[in-house]
């Protein structure tokens, strides 16, 4: 009987989430051994998620992500564009904290260090 429901299946994990995976892991200084281990996986099985040779299943990605102290969240499409501002902003809060306390605009472009609109 055919259904409406398409079958498509990843070829692997999408490259910018094996990305975050691999500097999560390295964050912790952590090889693909030591990852293993914490959530019972060979290095082999690892590398093969690192590289897109391997999809692993959701309670598998859900442990790695957990154990790398990262979640997965649904966001609606149209949030997305304000999901991704705000990681971004905590990403340039991490690299180089704010030391004057000013709050900034997660929407303006810098501008020779100068807000847009100012």
């Amino acid at each position: 009987m055919p259904s409406h429901i398409k079958q498509a299946r990843l070829g692997g994990l999408p490259a910018d989430l094996r990305r975050e995976l691999i500097q999560a892991r390295h964050q912790r200084g952590w090889s693909q051994a030591e990852l293993g281990q914490r959530v019972g996986l060979p290095q082999m099985h690892i590398s093969g998620i690192e590289t897109g040779k391997i999809v692993p299943r959701y309670d598998t990605l859900l442990d790695l992500v957990r154990v790398l102290d990262r979640d997965l969240l649904l966001v609606p499409r149209t949030l997305v564009p304000a999901v991704q501002a705000l990681i971004r902003e905590q990403r340039r809060s991490d690299q180089s904290p704010d030391t004057d306390g000013e709050e900034r605009s997660l929407y303006a472009e810098d501008l020779d260090g100068e807000e847009e609109g100012r």
